[in-house]
């Protein structure tokens, strides 16, 4: 494998312009316009200007990796089980987000290798940061356009102090609700704080929330840069199952339901996991 930190100052630099495109599109005239794709998700001129400025950037970065993006072509996707080592792109987490003007929208970049994600890159393009996680190597948060950074570190549960869980306001489903009265009645006082996007994984990694779980549908690309960033902060991103989740193995680009936290070690998960909440309605 290369030399993975020799990729994050180029990578920023293009993170950086994409999230500049973006910014473009979002305050320009005609922001709020839009077409449904087949599974009715809303595309965007900004998903597409992102998409194209990633997909360049990337190939002349490492012409010798193929890319997946979102906004690949279905006969790309349709090669990806090919591949063993390649780039994961979400070039706009949060469309639904940046129609609705919220402003918590990010740029996924993963590079996959053998199934596990080895980097991970989430970019805000409106304040400029990206959040970037080689596990085992660093996890920083960048501030651009002269990348000053600081260390990421996810913190640990205490226990009597309230737990912060981290949610979409989109998604409110009986099993995320039986999820919260569990952990209320087993851990205590649980605090909510609703953000889009891949946000919810920087939160966990800067020690500015504790858990974030997922039992709605979203894809590979939505997670695959907030597993190398939490892995990487000392977090973890598990499925259900209690493994941590892998990519580019099944035949679905839907990732499996999973637990985003930020002390793996504590024996809380492990209990939560054995309970079986969640699993089902």
């Amino acid at each position: 494998m290369r030399d993975l930190s020799a990729l994050i100052s180029p990578l920023l630099e293009l993170s950086l312009s994409a999230g500049q495109a973006i910014a473009d599109h979002y305050y320009a005239p005609g922001a709020d316009q839009y077409q449904s794709k087949g599974d009715d998700s809303p595309l965007t001129q900004a998903d597409l200007a992102s998409h194209d400025i990633l997909a360049a950037g990337l190939q002349q970065i490492t012409p010798e990796l193929p890319i997946l993006s979102e906004e690949s072509s279905d006969e790309d996707k349709a090669k990806r089980h090919d591949w063993t080592t390649f780039w994961m792109v979400d070039p706009l987490d949060g469309t639904k987000e940046f129609l609705a003007r919220t402003g918590e929208f990010t740029i996924n970049i993963a590079l996959i290798d053998d199934h596990q994600p080895v980097l991970g890159i989430i970019y805000l393009p409106l304040t400029q940061q990206a959040y970037v996680g080689i596990p085992g190597h660093e996890a920083r948060v960048y501030r651009g356009p002269m990348w000053s950074y600081s260390d990421l570190l996810s913190r640990s549960l205490v226990q009597g102090s309230p737990m912060t869980v981290l949610a979409s306001r989109r998604h409110r489903g009986p099993r995320l609700q039986s999820c919260l009265r569990w952990l209320e009645e087993h851990w205590g006082e649980i605090e909510r704080d609703n953000s889009g996007s891949a946000l919810k994984f920087c939160q966990v990694a800067a020690g500015k929330g504790d858990f974030y779980p997922r039992y709605s549908p979203c894809c590979e690309w939505d997670t695959a840069a907030g597993q190398a960033l939490l892995e990487a902060s000392g977090g973890a991103l598990l499925g259900l199952d209690g493994a941590p989740l892998r990519y580019n193995c099944r035949d679905t680009l839907l990732s499996a339901d999973f637990l985003a936290m930020g002390d793996p070690a504590n024996p809380l998960w492990a209990q939560l996991l054995a309970s079986g909440v969640g699993l089902s309605e």
